[in-house]
């Protein structure tokens, strides 16, 4: 039978309840056991998919294809576990569900109501996506005491009682603030325990976030006002590396706790990886500067799994990563001097006509000059823009995204350039955004003697989408009669990956690698890339060192 860990949160949010529940299902599964991990989210959107990088950060997209909260990406960093769509559930979806079943009878003519219908449906949900794990990690959005959040901590509350005390943990994460100097205040963490108890739930375990490590004091402190066991509360304190906290945990027995408190029987922890990746980010050999040309690089979690991806990169090849975020908007403005120095640039995804100008005058600097390139989804098409334009003569060349009057519609939606085909130029319009994009994982070829071939090492690979336009297929042979290699297609002839040939390393993919990287593996993509950059500053330097 599954065992549930619920993970809340209090006194504020962002304090890193998905680390620290992803952290715990590293440690869970470094003794061999098997974990699940879900998200539940309090806000009313049915998924983050239209939601903007600047409120919601990154959308994360699962290998079945399904547009999640960004905690999902810090899972599958941690744990070998696949998320999926079931692995996150929204209020809008629990919602939507339970409207469905209303309007088709299922209720038999009773009155809908918050209990007991919308927590059977959150509860049913909770087992749907823990599977056959031995133990399921289920994060809770928001903090305790959001109005939003209520349904979901009565449905857990009540998943305690139906399964016994013994096949459930709470464990609630809260701040522990440094006032001044060095003067620790407990009442905050007092507080919001108080309200968790106040809808019926005794957390059994405290992770007490705080700047420097909790002293003895404190801790007898705070098991004493919130009836937690002192050995119970653990101090989740600041550190340089979020993958340090794995290590962290265990050593304050936060797994022996929880396995003991859910009677499971388990391995001896083996955290070696982690202390493998530890070490390899700890101790590099050098230094690489890139340049990530974006729209949202105000807020980092815009970009986040593709930092963590370049960070991976990096520990496979015992490489600093410095990532210069550049706004594309700036560029456009006051040129591509930000550029000079870079060992490497990375234009992202993204949707909207505003930056892309400055993308492509990014993308253009690094083909003329010989600097490592890489491309993401929004990337490879800014790309073939830029390359249509400059190589091709296409000086229109556009996608259908930013221009409907384009001769050259070098990207389209695949129903654009169909009817292209046919002598029809009209766009195809949506009324609705939610739902019509490519997502998810699909298989890829690779052609042979390819760069991205090379790379890969294999001749198909796996990578997930999340992406409405796509390359004209109309424009192929144009396209590699001036040069450009289409080195991956997906099954049904869509173009996926480019490359220059002869230049040093120009790679742009239509699929986002990053969903797949993770700190103990990498990803083939990334660290070739970061590979790269360091070649070109050795180069670099033999070339001054020459001159």
């Amino acid at each position: 039978m599954t065992r549930y860990v619920f993970v809340t949160g209090g006194v504020v949010s962002s304090l890193g309840k998905g680390i620290a529940a992803a952290s715990l299902g590293a440690i869970l599964e470094a003794r061999s056991l098997r974990v699940s991990m879900i998200k539940l989210d309090p806000y009313i959107n049915v998924d983050p998919g239209t939601m903007s990088p600047f409120q919601h950060g990154e959308v994360f997209v699962t290998d079945d294809g399904a547009e999640a909260d960004l905690d999902l990406g810090h899972y599958e960093r941690f744990i070998r576990t696949t998320t999926g769509r079931h692995s996150n559930f929204t209020t809008g979806r629990i919602y939507e569900r339970v409207i469905a079943k209303e309007r088709r009878g299922d209720y038999l003519g009773a009155t809908v109501q918050v209990i007991p219908h919308i927590t059977d449906e959150i509860k049913r949900s909770i087992k749907m996506g823990a599977g056959d794990a031995d133990v399921c990690m289920v994060e809770i959005g928001g903090t305790v005491g959001d109005i939003e959040s209520l349904p979901f901590l009565e449905a857990i509350r009540q998943l305690g009682v139906e399964l016994g005390r013994n096949s459930v943990v709470y464990m609630h994460l809260t701040l522990v603030p440094t006032v001044g100097a060095s003067e620790i205040k407990t009442k905050p963490t007092q507080h919001s325990v108080k309200e968790l108890r106040s809808i019926g739930i005794q957390p059994d375990i405290l992770l007490c976030r705080s700047k420097d490590p909790l002293p003895d004091e404190q801790r007898r402190k705070i098991a004493l006002f919130t009836n937690v066991e002192e050995r119970a509360v653990i101090s989740a304190v600041d550190v340089d590396d979020i993958y340090k906290i794995p290590q962290t945990l265990h050593a304050q027995h936060l797994d022996e706790i929880v396995i003991e408190r859910l009677g499971l029987q388990a391995a001896a922890t083996d955290l070696a990886e982690w202390q493998a990746v530890v070490w390899a980010k700890a101790h590099p050999e050098c230094t690489v500067n890139i340049a990530m040309v974006g729209k949202y690089v105000q807020i980092r979690d815009s970009y986040i799994s593709l930092n963590e991806a370049l960070m991976h990169g990096g520990l496979k090849s015992r490489t600093r990563v410095n990532v210069h975020y550049i706004e594309s908007t700036d560029i456009e403005q006051h040129g591509t001097g930000c550029l000079d120095g870079m060992d490497a640039i990375l234009v992202p995804g993204g949707f909207g006509e505003r930056g892309i100008e400055g993308k492509i005058a990014a993308v253009r600097y690094a083909r003329e000059r010989g600097i490592p390139y890489l491309g993401i989804c929004l990337g490879m098409q800014l790309a073939i823009i830029e390359y249509g334009r400059h190589v091709l003569g296409f000086a229109d060349a556009s996608s259908t995204e930013f221009s409907a009057t384009t001769a050259h519609p070098v990207v389209a939606m695949i129903t654009e350039w169909q009817d292209l085909t046919q002598g029809t130029q009209t766009r195809s319009e949506s009324s609705d955004l939610g739902g019509t994009m490519r997502l998810g994982a699909q298989a890829i070829h690779l052609e042979a003697d390819s760069l991205a071939r090379q790379v890969y090492g294999a001749e198909t690979i796996r990578e997930r989408h999340r992406h409405r336009y796509e390359f004209n297929n109309n424009f192929l042979e144009a396209y590699r009669a001036a040069g450009l290699r289409f080195s991956g297609f997906s099954a049904d002839g869509l173009v996926e990956i480019i490359e220059i040939p002869g230049h040093p390393w120009f790679v742009a993919t239509q699929f986002h690698p990053e969903f797949t990287s993770n700190p103990r593996d990498g990803h083939p993509l990334f660290t070739g890339f970061v590979v790269a950059a360091r070649a070109h500053q050795q180069a670099l330097v033999m070339t001054d060192g020459n001159s």
